[in-house]
């Protein structure tokens, strides 16, 4: 459908009532719902099939409507300034007076907190009395919706409502950075860790695979489209998807290409579509040819390791 006020309107009726509904925002689409709701964070979960281990991530449109609820500090005004509204989280601590719901947390004393930068998502931000608890609009471990057919393919029915707002264009989800202590990276992202560091000025540390999981997109199996996949592939094997980062000469059937230019970033945009795709044609397996580890291609990687734990 095509963005408009009225759609905003129609899309916080159904947030004020308690349901979740479709969101787009940057990095990848979310699924909403009121985060200062006990009985609308059940509903993500369930319509998801998430852990209820798993917290969630709440989405804010400005930093004085967080203040209600977080405690802020140095590092976070540092990053903040600079990167966000954009595809960074924040791991920061309570404030004991603060009204999320507890399931958000898993009962724990922080809070995973970003500002999204899709101006529709913002629109409607500005529209609520509350933030919006939003985590990846998909069926848990599977792989992230960037567009709203993704959404409607993954939960039919069992959402009121998508607001659609195009294609994501970033394509992959946020960086995650725990600063309640120690600046400490759980999550690759949207946004290069190289590029915090210069802000920060100081030593991040990088837990993406920690034993005890504090944020989302840190299980062993994540990602997942649901079929086998092999990383570092040079040659695939009969009748296999074959995924290349840049478009060649050769033009085979099980031949699929992530860019045109050779570009990563164009390259991390289609990946979910790709392998969305690459499903829904009846590939039994994927084969991926191996992706310079460099830049938002640690993020890719970082996806794909995930995925291939099939």
């Amino acid at each position: 459908m095509k963005f408009n006020q009225s759609n905003i309107k129609k899309a916080k009726k159904y947030l004020d009532k308690n349901y979740c509904i479709g969101v787009p925002s940057e990095t990848v689409y979310g699924l909403a719902a009121n985060a200062y709701s006990n009985i609308a964070i059940k509903s993500i979960y369930k319509i998801k099939k998430r852990p209820k281990s798993n917290p969630l991530i709440v989405h804010y449109s400005n930093i004085d409507k967080l203040k209600k609820d977080c405690l802020i500090n140095d590092d976070f005004l540092k990053l903040y300034k600079k990167f966000s509204p954009g595809p960074i989280t924040y791991i920061l601590s309570l404030n004991k007076n603060s009204k999320i719901s507890k399931n958000v947390t898993n009962k724990k004393n922080n809070l995973a907190v970003r500002f999204p930068k899709h101006k529709i998502f913002r629109q409607l931000l500005n529209k609520l009395d509350y933030p919006l608890a939003a985590p990846s609009a998909n069926i848990s471990k599977k792989l992230s919706a960037v567009q709203a057919l993704d959404v409607k393919e993954d939960f039919g029915n069992k959402i009121k409502y998508i607001l659609d707002g195009g294609k994501s264009a970033i394509g992959l989800e946020s960086t995650i950075i725990d600063l309640r202590n120690k600046p400490k990276i759980l999550r690759l992202g949207g946004l290069e860790v190289s590029k915090i560091k210069k802000i920060l000025g100081k030593k991040v540390i990088i837990s993406i695979n920690p034993r005890k999981k504090v944020a989302p997109g840190q299980s062993t199996l994540h990602y997942s489209p649901g079929i086998p996949l092999r990383m570092n592939i040079k040659r695939p094997k009969k009748n296999e998807a074959f995924i290349l980062l840049k478009r060649n000469k050769k033009t085979y059937s099980n031949y699929f290409y992530l860019s045109k230019k050779n570009d990563l970033n164009e390259a991390a945009k289609n990946l979910y579509s790709l392998l969305r795709k690459i499903k829904n044609k009846g590939f039994k397996s994927i084969a991926v040819e191996k992706i310079q580890n460099l830049g938002i291609g640690q993020t890719i990687n970082d996806r794909l390791k995930r995925a291939s734990k099939f």
